[in-house]
Order: C-alpha cells, then structure tokens, then sequence
C-alpha cells in the first residue's frame, strides 16, 4: 500500500470517530432533556506507570473500576512478557 492511501485511510477513521462521539454525545443530550432526573454514578482510573489512581461518586463505582483496573494491569503484564519471549 502506497503512503498516500495509508495516510488517507488514517484521517479518515479519526474524523469519523469525532464524528461519531459529536453524535453521541447530542442524542445523550437529546436523551436526557426528555427524561426525568436521577441518579448519576461513575467513575474513572488514571494508569500512571503502575499504579492506578481511581475515582468515583460511590463505593460500587470505585470497586468495579478497581477491579477492571486490576484486571487491566494483569493483561498488559502478560501482554509485556510474551511481546518480549518472542522478540
């Protein structure tokens, strides 16, 4: 394949992933001016190096997240060791 088309293909996908989230997020915003209010949960992780620093509105939140973000760890050191048995 030829640099151009790689370059192209490339662009391409990003401007379609803006555009899908762009959407996504209207049709949210759509979504929840119709609707009544209630409760929010959530959450989220920042993976500096090894450790994970997690967040969350309530505990159920915090320990799903902690445990994908265990699990997350697991994969890319096992990830880590075959990439390098095999190089």
């Amino acid at each position: 394949m030829s640099e151009q088309l790689l370059w192209s293909i490339g662009s391409t996908l990003v401007f379609v992933g803006f555009a899908i989230v762009i959407i996504a997020i209207i049709l949210l915003f759509l979504k929840n001016a119709n609707s009544e209010k209630g409760k929010v949960k959530g959450g989220g992780v920042f993976i500096i190096g090894p450790i994970p620093i997690i967040f969350g509105t309530d505990k159920e939140s915090v320990k799903i997240i902690l445990v994908l973000s265990v699990i997350l760890m697991i994969l890319m050191l096992v990830w880590i060791v075959i990439y390098h048995s095999f190089k």
